[in-house]
C-alpha cells in the first residue's frame, strides 16, 4: 500500500479539525459541508480506510510514528556530527 507523505497527512488532519471548528461556530452552510465531506473523503482515501474515525486514527498513528523516527534519526545524526568534530577526535586520542 502506498503511504501518504506525513506533510500531506498533517495538512489534511489540520484542515479537517479547522473545518470541524468552523462548523460548530456557524450554521453548516452548503459550502462548508462540501469542504468537510471532501477532506473526509480525502483522509479516507489517503489512509486506505472507509470511515472517518479510522482515517483520523491511521493518520495520527502514521504522524506519531514518523515523529519518533525523525527524532531518532536527528539524535543519531547529532551524535555522529559531534563524534566527527576535531575536538571530539582529540579527546578520544
Amino acid at each position: 500500500m502506498l503511504l501518504a507523505h506525513p506533510a500531506v497527512l498533517r495538512e489534511l488532519v489540520a484542515r479537517y479539525e479547522s473545518l470541524c471548528t468552523a462548523s460548530q461556530e456557524l450554521a453548516l452552510a452548503p459550502d462548508l459541508k462540501r469542504r468537510l465531506d471532501d477532506v473526509t473523503y480525502t483522509l479516507c482515501v489517503t489512509t486506505g480506510t472507509r470511515h472517518l474515525d479510522q482515517a483520523l486514527a491511521a493518520a495520527r498513528a502514521r504522524l506519531a510514528a514518523t515523529a519518533t523516527v525523525t527524532s531518532t534519526v536527528t539524535a543519531a545524526a547529532a551524535a555522529t556530527a559531534v563524534a566527527a568534530t576535531p575536538a571530539a577526535a582529540a579527546t578520544a586520542s
